[in-house]
């Protein structure tokens, strides 16, 4: 188990010997710098905290600017935890780049997915609309609430709100090829987010 974290920078498509396109995401691997190790002893599992792309110390907090000297570099925008590692292959303050993968790798690839505000049923749940003559006055309500015992909508109703803007895995994507020289990785298909966004890439748990 591995991984590392990274920016999303766009999609664009490589060429295969045999002359087929494959679609691929470009993501910013790293530098990532270990923050932390932790053990069972201490915290009571194992797990690597790392964190990427630098914060001014201006809008860091105390408690983050000292948290990163102890790794020697500065406070961190984005800082995440990776479990089922092995702690010996790391060390306080060590870089991870994008070599830490290699090409023919498979991953799962985490990040928030882009927000489409506040939606209705019909885009969010994806439901039909009514008749749209005019007499069947009813053409994009959310339907029928069912009982309203005790003035209550019923628990996961599907309703209009907040679409969107949710922490989304993608499981199983191929690293096509990995760039040492820009720090690059390029993985097949699509990965949660906007252009960059941050992400979170590692070892498939389904391979």
């Amino acid at each position: 188990m591995k991984g590392i974290l990274g920016k999303k920078l766009g999609m664009t498509q490589v060429f295969t010997a045999e002359g087929n396109v494959i679609p691929v995401t470009v993501i910013e691997a790293g530098p990532c710098v270990v923050l932390q190790k932790k053990d069972q002893e201490n915290d009571g599992y194992e797990a690597v905290q790392i964190g990427f792309s630098d914060k001014k110390e201006k809008r860091a907090t105390k408690p983050e600017i000292g948290h990163a000297k102890k790794a020697e570099t500065a406070p961190k925008r984005y800082v995440r935890e990776f479990r089922g590692i092995t702690l010996g292959e790391y060390e306080v303050g060590q870089l991870l780049k994008a070599d830490h993968f290699a090409q023919g790798e498979f991953v799962d690839v985490t990040s928030t997915s882009k927000g489409k505000g506040f939606q209705g049923n019909i885009k969010r749940w994806n439901q039909s609309r009514g008749p749209m003559a005019h007499g069947s006055r009813y053409h994009r309500g959310p339907g029928s609430m069912g009982s309203i015992q005790a003035n209550r909508v019923p628990k996961g109703k599907h309703l209009p709100g907040h679409m969107g803007h949710e922490t989304v895995t993608i499981q199983n994507l191929e690293i096509v090829r990995v760039d040492a020289e820009r720090n690059v990785l390029l993985i097949k298909g699509s990965v949660p987010g906007p252009k960059n966004s941050f992400v979170k890439v590692k070892s498939t748990v389904k391979k």
